[in-house]
Formats: C-alpha cells, sequence, structure tokens
C-alpha cells in the first residue's frame, strides 16, 4: 500500500512539473489531467471513494474541458521566450531556499509526535460532505460559485471576435 502511494504521488509530482514546464498550453493541459487522476487514486487509497468519483467527474472530466476550450478559443500557441529578468536569478534561489525550508517546517510540524495515531475515519460519504456543505461551509460554496460564473463570463468576452 505504500508503495503504491510513492508511485502515484512521484507520478503527480512529475505531471505537475509538466504542467508548469510546457510550452504549449494543449501539453499543459494535459499533464494537468494526470495531476487529477492521480490525486483521485490517492484519495481512494485513503478510504475517500466519493471524493475520487467527483475528482475525477468534476475536475478532470467537466473543468478541464472548460480550460481546453478555452485554449482552442484564445489560440494560445506555443509559448515564445522572451526577455528575462536580470534580478530573477538572483532572487530566484534564495527566495527558493526559503520557500524549502518553510514547506519543510510545516510538514515536521504536522508529524505526529508520539507512536500513536490518533486520525479519525474519514467519512467521506455524500451525506456526510452534504450535510458538511450546506451547513458549515454554504458561504464558500456560494462565493466560489460566482466565482466560477464570472470566469466563464469572462472567457465569453475574451473569446468574443470583434465585428
Amino acid at each position: 500500500m505504500a508503495a503504491l502511494f510513492y508511485i502515484v504521488a512521484g507520478v503527480a509530482v512529475l505531471a505537475a512539473l509538466s504542467v508548469v514546464l510546457q510550452r504549449t498550453p494543449v501539453y499543459s493541459a494535459l499533464s494537468l489531467i494526470v495531476v487529477l487522476c492521480s490525486l483521485a487514486v490517492l484519495y481512494l487509497l485513503i478510504g475517500a471513494e466519493f471524493l475520487a468519483v467527483i475528482q475525477v467527474i468534476v475536475y478532470a472530466g467537466a473543468i478541464m474541458v472548460l480550460f481546453v476550450l478555452v485554449i482552442m478559443l484564445l489560440n494560445a500557441r506555443r509559448e515564445t521566450p522572451g526577455d528575462r529578468s536580470r534580478l530573477a536569478p538572483l532572487l530566484g534561489a534564495p527566495l527558493l531556499a526559503v520557500f524549502l525550508a518553510e514547506f519543510f517546517f510545516v510538514i515536521v510540524k504536522q508529524l505526529p509526535r508520539g507512536s500513536e495515531s490518533s486520525a479519525a475515519p474519514l467519512d467521506s460519504g455524500p451525506a456526510a460532505i452534504g450535510g458538511l456543505l450546506f451547513r458549515n461551509y454554504v458561504l464558500p460554496f456560494e462565493v466560489t460559485s460566482v466565482l466560477i460564473l464570472v470566469a466563464i463570463l469572462g472567457a465569453v468576452v475574451l473569446a468574443k471576435k470583434e465585428l
């Protein structure tokens, strides 16, 4: 089980790097689909079957179709290299070191101290998620809905051709 976790996590990290490093937007979108499917497998490994299915249907399916549609509407081509800043190489390495130190500090702080595991079983059924979503998180849910609506309207405005 642990070996499968490390394999899937490695695939997710490599695909995430591919999202950032690709020069073609369509290839980046395809790499993002691999990341989202790897996350679904990780959800399956922790016993959250409902979240895994939702991850594939909503994110890897519907959201990625929207991403690819926007890429096609904008007629995005291969990225052309531009003039690089002289300051970027000087600040890049120290900022990366600070980020990694902070990242590892947070990870170490979250590790359990003793040998006992106090993790509660994850209840990821539709009733539990719906209860949390519509009781505790109704405002963030509605704000996200409005944000998605604004993003769709923005994509339509950007894609609209001048007549």
